[in-house]
């Protein structure tokens, strides 16, 4: 089951804080691959025209080595900027050592950088947040939530766990072949479980799914003499 996270990082090593504190709206969104590529230098940047940021001013960034504009998306400048990360950060996020997926633009401001991540689990979280401790970056959890697990197919059809085993199970052996290549009888001790039992879990299994692919509930009609 995976997790969403949302957590600050705080660090005077981070890139761009100190643009955030500069800016008046005090906010600079951008999209970075760092969980998944440590050694990453590229961040796609979003700044707000009012806060009058050129790529002259970028340039001048200490950790910007190159700067390329790419146009405007929902209002905001777009610019691709390669960096020299500080070796803690570069260190902390060594791919190697976690994998998250980023879910939603980091916002940095003065605090430092907003994230808002999916992991594998809580163990996937907890070692990047004890890796970054030990470069000394702060790790904030704002909240913490687990996913529904995905769905495994069957629910669509209204199957039942048992009644969707038992279909696999008879289609695997042959059951439904003609001739049949394996009785009731023969799938119920796989199951170990009754012959009554499975015979009751297809006849369900195969009502439901008939259901499902008619889109109605069957119907009785009264037959007339």
């Amino acid at each position: 089951m995976t997790l969403t996270t949302e957590f600050v990082i705080r660090s005077s090593a981070l890139p761009f804080v100190r643009l955030a504190e500069s800016l008046p709206s005090e906010r600079v969104e951008c999209v970075h691959g760092l969980c998944h590529e440590g050694n990453s230098r590229v961040f796609v940047v979003y700044l707000e025209p009012t806060d009058e940021v050129s790529e002259e001013d970028l340039s001048a960034l200490a950790e910007v080595v190159e700067t390329a504009p790419l146009g405007r998306a929902s209002g905001r400048d777009v610019y691709q900027l390669t960096i020299e990360l500080e070796d803690v950060v570069s260190e902390a996020f060594a791919p190697e050592r976690f994998t998250a997926t980023q879910m939603e633009p980091m916002v940095v401001t003065p605090e430092g950088w907003y994230e808002k991540k999916l992991f594998q689990n809580y163990n996937a979280f907890n070692g990047m947040r004890t890796r970054c401790e030990e470069y000394g970056i702060e790790i904030d959890l704002v909240s913490i939530s687990q996913n529904p697990p995905e769905d495994d197919g069957s629910s669509q059809y209204g199957l039942t766990d048992r009644q969707h085993e038992a279909l696999r199970l008879a289609i695997s052996r042959g059951y439904y072949e003609s001739p049949r290549q394996a009785s009731t009888e023969e799938l119920a001790d796989e199951m170990d479980i009754s012959q009554p039992s499975m015979s009751s879990l297809l006849r369900r299994g195969e009502r439901q799914l008939l259901t499902t692919a008619l889109g109605s509930q069957p119907r009785v009609d009264a037959l007339s003499r």
